[in-house]
């Protein structure tokens, strides 16, 4: 159906799921339900070194716990690389992508290497942009960028704008160990799957413009977007997989209602009754409401 809302999941396997992936889980699920519409699941699973062997099994689980059914087969990244080749074949024809001989240590000792507006980190300066300097040898692609405000419309923090020639210059999409970064990976992924809605995490809200600035080389429509409030702790940082004594707990087999009620007060729902994961969920749809969602940080102690 042309009209369709297709929503997704898309954890990466790295360990089991914590609050905080649970909060993205959650709010992606209660988006697309909402809207009538489809909720896939896909394991980003291409960083194969990050990638802990059953954690893919460990998160399916979890969410069938929670009462979050999914439509269609899980999809697995590793097994999506052709489409990726595929990708970078395209940009490459349209002269999107060069080819950057430069590490990490030879920008860090760039002096024409600019720092990034909002966030520290080094601007990409332009090394390669025009061929490889001599003595360099192709390592990883880069995506070329150029001057002009990459602006959207997030469904819970409104309008972002954004010039990538200042934030982050030509970026990595294909690294120098082999492996497709996720900027690609996820656009390449969303627009084959025919998703219509992205909701995650606010970490990524600034991967967004990147995201937009390759869907526009490739001929793709650019997705909605809803960014959710993190889940971090007292001291700002954010809970993360490896964080045992802030995040794994929460999810402890036998309090599934009361850290779902937990997600969905994280995600602006009130007094849902605890009962089981379906029931909560089913009562969760009827008080959803977008502008309900908070645009900060949950902080936990």
């Amino acid at each position: 159906m042309a009209n369709e809302i297709v929503g997704r999941f898309a954890p990466a396997p790295t360990g089991p799921l914590h609050l905080g992936s649970l909060v993205a889980a959650v709010g992606s699920y209660l988006f697309a339900r909402a809207a009538g519409g489809r909720w896939l699941v896909r394991i980003e699973d291409l960083d194969t070194p990050r990638a802990v062997p059953g954690a893919d099994g460990e998160i399916l689980e979890a969410l069938d716990r929670y009462g979050l059914v999914w439509d269609g087969d899980p999809q697995y990244q590793s097994r999506r690389t052709p489409l990726y080749d595929a990708a970078l074949a395209l940009l490459r024809a349209s002269g999107s992508v060069f080819d950057c001989g430069c590490s990490r240590s030879d920008l860090q000792r760039a002096g024409s290497a600019p720092l990034a507006a909002d966030s520290g980190g080094l601007v990409y300066p332009g090394t390669c942009r025009h061929g490889l300097p001599a003595g360099k040898e192709a390592r990883a692609v880069r995506f070329r960028v150029d001057r002009e405000i990459i602006a959207f419309d997030d469904l819970v923090h409104g309008r972002v704008e954004e010039d990538l020639s200042s934030i982050t210059g030509d970026f990595v999409i294909k690294r120098a160990d082999g492996q497709f970064a996720y900027q690609l990976a996820v656009v390449v992924d969303d627009a084959e799957q025919s998703i219509t809605q992205v909701v995650r995490g606010a970490d990524l809200l600034r991967s967004t413009p990147r995201q937009i600035a390759l869907q526009r080389a490739l001929g793709y429509r650019t997705p909605q977007y809803a960014h959710l409030p993190l889940v971090v702790g007292a001291d700002g940082s954010k809970a993360g997989k490896r964080d045992r004594a802030l995040s794994l707990p929460t999810l402890d087999r036998d309090r599934v209602a009361a850290t779902l009620t937990r997600a969905l007060r994280i995600l602006g729902i009130e007094r849902v009754r605890p009962a089981e994961p379906a029931e909560m969920l089913q009562e969760a749809l009827t008080r959803f409401a977008v502008e309900s969602i908070p645009r900060g940080n949950a902080v936990i102690r």
